[in-house]
Protein backbone atom coordinates (compact mmCIF):
# COMPACT_ATOMS: atom_id res chain seq x y z
CA UNK A 1 0.00 0.00 0.00
CA UNK A 2 2.22 2.67 -1.33
CA UNK A 3 -0.04 5.22 -1.62
CA UNK A 4 -0.19 6.49 2.02
CA UNK A 5 2.26 9.19 2.97
CA UNK A 6 3.76 9.97 6.91
CA UNK A 7 5.35 8.14 9.41
CA UNK A 8 4.69 4.85 10.47
CA UNK A 9 2.65 4.25 13.36
CA UNK A 10 4.80 3.20 16.89
CA UNK A 11 3.44 0.18 18.39
CA UNK A 12 2.01 2.46 21.20
CA UNK A 13 -0.22 4.02 18.57
CA UNK A 14 -1.55 0.92 16.36
CA UNK A 15 -1.81 -0.80 20.00
CA UNK A 16 -4.42 1.73 21.20
CA UNK A 17 -5.93 2.59 17.18
CA UNK A 18 -6.75 -1.50 17.48
CA UNK A 19 -8.40 -0.85 21.04
CA UNK A 20 -10.58 2.20 19.79
CA UNK A 21 -11.53 -0.31 16.65
CA UNK A 22 -12.40 -3.18 19.26
CA UNK A 23 -15.86 -2.29 20.03
CA UNK A 24 -18.65 -3.88 18.15
CA UNK A 25 -20.20 -1.05 15.33
CA UNK A 26 -21.33 -0.72 11.64
CA UNK A 27 -17.78 -0.77 9.39
CA UNK A 28 -15.77 -1.85 12.49
CA UNK A 29 -14.35 -4.04 10.31
CA UNK A 30 -13.28 -2.03 7.54
CA UNK A 31 -11.76 0.93 9.87
CA UNK A 32 -9.89 -2.37 11.80
CA UNK A 33 -8.29 -2.84 7.95
CA UNK A 34 -7.55 0.68 7.30
CA UNK A 35 -5.61 1.16 11.11
CA UNK A 36 -3.54 -1.40 10.37
CA UNK A 37 -2.46 0.28 6.77
CA UNK A 38 -2.14 4.04 8.13
CA UNK A 39 0.36 6.18 8.78
CA UNK A 40 0.50 9.41 11.13
CA UNK A 41 1.64 12.56 10.30
CA UNK A 42 2.68 14.61 13.37
CA UNK A 43 3.58 13.49 16.44
CA UNK A 44 2.50 13.74 20.47
CA UNK A 45 5.53 15.47 21.25
CA UNK A 46 5.82 17.74 18.83
CA UNK A 47 4.10 21.21 20.23
CA UNK A 48 0.70 20.73 17.74
CA UNK A 49 -1.16 19.25 20.70
CA UNK A 50 -2.56 15.83 21.50
CA UNK A 51 -3.61 14.41 18.69
CA UNK A 52 -1.88 13.05 15.14
CA UNK A 53 -3.24 13.39 11.75
CA UNK A 54 -4.02 9.58 9.87
CA UNK A 55 -3.30 8.62 6.12
CA UNK A 56 -5.10 5.65 4.66
CA UNK A 57 -4.36 4.60 1.37
CA UNK A 58 -6.89 5.80 -0.92
CA UNK A 59 -6.97 1.98 -2.03
CA UNK A 60 -7.62 0.87 0.98
CA UNK A 61 -12.06 0.66 0.72
CA UNK A 62 -13.94 3.47 2.64
CA UNK A 63 -16.44 2.35 5.85
CA UNK A 64 -19.67 3.24 5.20
CA UNK A 65 -19.79 5.80 7.76
CA UNK A 66 -20.40 9.60 8.09
CA UNK A 67 -17.41 12.03 8.13
CA UNK A 68 -17.15 13.07 11.92
CA UNK A 69 -16.46 10.33 14.90
CA UNK A 70 -16.23 6.66 14.88
CA UNK A 71 -19.14 5.89 16.70
CA UNK A 72 -17.24 4.86 20.23
CA UNK A 73 -16.32 6.19 23.72
CA UNK A 74 -13.25 5.57 24.67
CA UNK A 75 -13.08 7.69 28.74
CA UNK A 76 -9.23 8.10 29.73
CA UNK A 77 -8.79 7.10 33.31
CA UNK A 78 -6.16 9.21 35.07
CA UNK A 79 -3.21 8.03 37.78
CA UNK A 80 -5.32 8.77 40.57
CA UNK A 81 -8.22 6.82 38.88
CA UNK A 82 -10.71 9.11 38.07
CA UNK A 83 -11.61 10.45 34.21
CA UNK A 84 -8.69 12.19 32.76
CA UNK A 85 -10.53 12.47 29.33
CA UNK A 86 -11.28 11.15 26.35
CA UNK A 87 -9.91 9.90 22.57
CA UNK A 88 -11.69 10.73 19.58
CA UNK A 89 -11.46 9.02 16.51
CA UNK A 90 -12.23 10.88 13.36
CA UNK A 91 -13.38 10.07 10.04
CA UNK A 92 -13.25 11.97 6.59
CA UNK A 93 -14.86 10.12 3.21
CA UNK A 94 -14.87 7.39 4.93
CA UNK A 95 -11.09 6.43 6.51
CA UNK A 96 -9.14 7.17 9.06
CA UNK A 97 -8.28 10.86 9.44
CA UNK A 98 -7.39 11.95 12.86
CA UNK A 99 -6.50 11.06 16.32
CA UNK A 100 -6.79 13.45 19.13
CA UNK A 101 -6.98 12.91 22.84
CA UNK A 102 -9.53 15.35 24.87
CA UNK A 103 -8.03 16.10 28.46
CA UNK A 104 -9.40 18.02 31.03
CA UNK A 105 -5.96 17.79 33.35
CA UNK A 106 -4.68 20.86 34.62
CA UNK A 107 -1.37 19.24 32.09
CA UNK A 108 -1.73 18.53 28.69
CA UNK A 109 -0.88 15.29 27.93
CA UNK A 110 2.37 14.63 25.59
CA UNK A 111 1.67 11.00 24.84
CA UNK A 112 -0.95 8.72 24.66
CA UNK A 113 -2.73 7.05 27.43
CA UNK A 114 -1.92 3.01 27.82
CA UNK A 115 -4.57 0.96 26.61
CA UNK A 116 -4.87 -0.26 30.35
CA UNK A 117 -6.44 3.51 30.83
CA UNK A 118 -8.53 3.31 28.03
CA UNK A 119 -12.48 2.07 28.55
CA UNK A 120 -13.84 2.02 25.13
CA UNK A 121 -17.88 1.43 24.13
CA UNK A 122 -19.75 1.55 20.54
CA UNK A 123 -22.43 4.23 20.95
Amino acid sequence: MSDATGRPLTDEERAVLRHLLSAPFKGAEVLRDQAEAAMAEGSWADGDGPSIDLVVPESAPAAPLADGLVPVDAAVTGPDGGFAGELLLWLQDGRLAALEYAWVTDEAPVALPAVSEITVTAQ
